[in-house]
């Protein structure tokens, strides 16, 4: 392995890596919206919203992110919508993340017993108050470890941005490796940023599903 090749793509990894952060991590804030709203369409079975929010989330669920990709970049020019490749990867990332987001959600929500909502009704609480105060905390509790997975899942998806013309990560250690053939140090730099970028993560969810535990169950 030659130091100095891995010195001089350093600074190209590192802008790659900042490109697929930034993308990435919009993407999973988009990801959040749509599925608690679709979560929410979901659990008081809001009639029409519903049924399209079940076939969203089964057709995004069951399509490969290259997939939407394409169609976004590549499928909508044919008719004259034309989006650039960085909101592309946010919009494909978004609406990906946002059909597992709503299955975590929706799964959560429908976790806490409905007993509750009847004893909270018995000491007059509104509905709305009931759902902010008592199941929506509870929910979001339990969702915890799906969530963070879904994090994960996401973020271990950017690689496939580079099939749109992006310069992430992927994108660049295929087009060293093409220019240069120095694939060993291109392997290494890609494997080692995308350590940074997940293993962190993987810390935070953990300590986070550990502290909701405990406030939930006291162990």
């Amino acid at each position: 392995m030659n130091r100095e090749v891995l010195q001089s793509y350093l600074p190209l990894f590192l802008d790659a890596f900042l490109l697929t952060v930034r993308i990435g991590w919009f993407g999973i804030a988009l990801s959040f919206l749509i599925g608690f709203v679709c979560a929410f369409i979901r659990y008081f079975k809001i009639p029409v919203l519903s049924a399209i929010v079940k076939c969203y989330v089964e057709l995004f669920r069951n399509t490969p992110l290259l997939v939407q990709l394409f169609f976004l970049y590549y499928g909508l020019p044919v008719i004259g919508i034309r989006i650039p490749a960085e909101v592309c990867g946010v919009i494909g990332l978004g609406l990906l993340g946002g059909s597992y987001m709503t299955e975590s959600f929706r799964s959560g929500l429908e976790a806490i017993p409905y007993i509750q909502t009847e004893s909270a009704l018995s000491l007059g609480m509104t509905k709305t108050g009931i759902f902010l105060h008592v199941v929506l905390p509870q929910a979001i509790s339990i969702s915890v470890p799906a969530i963070v997975a879904n994090v994960i899942f996401l973020l271990k998806e950017t690689s496939v941005f580079s099939a749109i013309s992006l310069m992430d990560l992927m994108f660049t250690a295929k087009d060293l490796i093409g220019l240069y053939y120095n694939t060993t140090e291109s392997l290494v730099l890609l494997v080692l940023f995308y350590i940074v970028m997940l293993l962190p993560v993987s810390f935070a969810g953990s300590y986070f599903e550990k502290k909701v535990r405990f406030k939930m169950f006291g162990d």
